[in-house]
């Protein structure tokens, strides 16, 4: 099984709780981390600057299309940040434990 994270931006805490407990609870990822951070892009011609926070999620490549019909689902961004990496190599027990976690459904 391929291991990877996903990130994402959303607008606040809120909104990262919000979709973190919708794909935990789907067993669609095994985990979310997210953590406060300040971003600056340029969006419809204008630099823009805000206040946004990361998600780390972490899943299995097999899962990456319905987490990111979720996220596009559940986001408030009219284009969501929705990124794939591939883990290479890691911990086994964690990974293993990743999926575990995430082929319960």
């Amino acid at each position: 099984m391929k291991v990877i994270l996903i990130f994402t931006t959303v607008s606040g805490e809120h909104e990262a709780v919000k979709i973190s407990e919708a794909l935990i609870g789907e067993r669609l990822i095994a985990c979310a981390n997210f953590f406060p951070m300040k971003s600056r892009y340029w969006w419809k011609e204008k630099l823009e600057q805000a206040s946004e926070v990361l998600m780390i999620l972490k899943t299995l490549q097999e899962k990456y299309e319905a987490v990111e019909k979720r996220i596009r689902e559940l986001h408030s961004y009219e284009t969501p940040e929705i990124l794939a990496v591939e883990i290479e190599s890691g911990y086994a027990p964690y990974l293993h434990w990743i999926e575990k976690t995430v082929k319960k459904n």
